[in-house]
C-alpha cells in the first residue's frame, strides 16, 4: 500500500508528544553543533558521517543518559 500524502513540513500533535520522537530532534542538533566544534579545531568541514560516528562513538551514551534524565526527572 502507497502513501501518497505529500510531506508538508508540519509534525503530527502525537509526535510532538512522543519522548523518542523528542530525543531524536535534540541529538541531532547535538550532533550538528558536535560537527561544528570538530570542524573549527580541524580548520575545515569534516563532513556529518565523520561527525555523527565519533559522536556515537564517544558521547552518545552519556549524552542520552544525561538527556533522559532530564526529561524524565529523575
Amino acid at each position: 500500500m502507497t502513501n501518497n500524502k505529500q510531506y508538508t513540513g508540519r509534525v503530527d500533535p502525537f509526535m510532538q508528544r512522543s519522548l523518542y520522537y523528542r530525543e531524536m530532534l535534540a541529538e541531532r542538533e547535538e550532533i550538528a553543533r558536535f560537527k561544528w566544534l570538530e570542524s573549527e579545531k580541524a580548520g575545515m568541514d569534516i563532513g556529518y558521517e565523520r561527525a555523527l560516528m565519533d559522536w556515537v562513538r564517544k558521547h552518545r551514551d552519556d549524552w542520552r543518559q544525561a538527556w533522559r534524565k532530564r526529561e524524565l526527572g529523575h
